[in-house]
């Protein structure tokens, strides 16, 4: 993972690959996502036996409200 300034840096990175755009998040995205129940409750002490409907109910969820749900596995 790299962090860039804008996405103009990432674009202008000499490593920079067109193919792999749908990558880029801003921090906004990288904060919806990793504020998930998948991630938020990872104390709590029925974690474990709830994770698949974390996974299922707020991952997933926050995949797709930043437009990234290509990320998903097929019939989450």
């Amino acid at each position: 993972m790299n962090f860039f300034r804008s996405e103009e840096h990432v674009r202008n990175w000499a490593q920079f690959d067109p193919g792999n755009e749908d990558g880029i998040l801003s921090l906004t995205q990288l904060v919806k996502m990793f504020s998930a129940d998948l991630f938020r409750r990872r104390l709590d002490s029925d974690y474990f036996s709830r994770f698949q409907e974390y996974r299922l109910q707020s991952w997933f969820k926050a995949l797709r409200e930043v437009g990234k749900a290509f990320w998903m596995p097929p019939n989450p």
